[in-house]
């Protein structure tokens, strides 16, 4: 794998309530690329073979909570990318720190 985006949507909404079912909208969408992700507290990670296509992704994120019902949506994204070789995976980096229940 050569490509990580973590994406923050923050979303507009009336309540915390309305905040939860558009960020839910947009996580349903990253769960149905059939892309390995993972959901944190604040962003959700995607990894991939395509730069582009996980930039695709995180476009189509925000446009999910518009459609969803935001009326205005901020986005953070970080990506990494290495077009000749693999990136650490969000295992790698996170693995360590899971506590088996």
């Amino acid at each position: 794998m050569n490509a990580s985006v973590a994406i923050q949507t923050l979303p507009e909404a009336k309540n915390d309530d309305e905040l939860i079912r558009i960020v839910d909208e947009v996580i349903d969408y990253i769960r149905s690329t059939g892309l390995n992700y993972y959901v944190g507290p604040f962003e959700t990670t995607i990894e991939g073979e395509s730069i582009d296509e996980l930039m695709e992704i995180a476009t189509a994120c925000i446009k999910i909570a518009v459609r969803s019902g935001s009326p205005k949506v901020s986005a953070y994204i970080k990506a990494v990318y290495r077009p000749d070789g693999e990136i650490l995976t969000i295992a790698q980096k996170t693995e360590k720190y899971r506590e088996v229940s």
